[in-house]
């Protein structure tokens, strides 16, 4: 489908919301609006909650703009903090995982170039999020989406920055 010229406004409280197990995600541009060029969600994230295990994608580029509050990044072996207003990139092929690295809530927008991998998110959401998927059904959602993850960083992670997983929802 072609990208649409048509204006529009997406408010605050627009888009469809989901928990991802973790963190929140709520839907604001698809692949199909954006020509799939790209996607654009936000993620909100509750006080110290780990967003994933440490994974890499292997088709597509992410782009975290911190919205509110400061979150962390583990980008291959950098550590990093990103506060309001910062631009994080994380390029395909190289693992990582983010995280609020702070007491306050904090909300990122996610920008994921090419589209298709918002597709990930919303089938994770009706999964019930990474904690209630069956690991089998899970795994085979990672191999759709060429995402590969690695379950057994998450008790590090916890531990080395203070961190929940899961992490709690928090409302849209």
């Amino acid at each position: 489908m072609a990208v649409t010229k048509e204006a529009r406004v997406l408010g605050p409280h627009d888009g469809r919301g989901g928990f991802l197990g973790s963190i929140g995600v709520r839907f604001m541009v698809d692949g199909e609006l954006a020509g799939e060029n790209f996607s654009l969600v936000e993620h909100p994230m509750s006080a110290r909650a780990l967003a994933a295990p440490l994974h890499r994608h292997t088709r597509e580029d992410e782009y975290s703009y911190v919205v509110e509050g400061r979150m962390g990044a583990l980008l291959g072996d950098e550590v990093l903090e990103a506060v309001t207003g910062d631009l994080v990139f994380k390029p395909r092929g190289e693992w990582h995982t983010f995280w609020n690295a702070g007491d306050e809530p904090c909300r990122i927008l996610e920008i994921i170039a090419p589209a298709g991998f918002e597709g990930f998110f919303a089938e994770l959401v009706d999964l019930g999020g990474v904690s209630q998927a069956d690991p089998a059904v899970l795994g085979g959602l990672c191999q759709r989406y060429g995402l590969e993850m690695d379950p057994s960083s998450v008790p590090d992670l916890v531990q080395r920055f203070g961190l929940r997983f899961p992490g709690e929802p928090l409302g849209q």
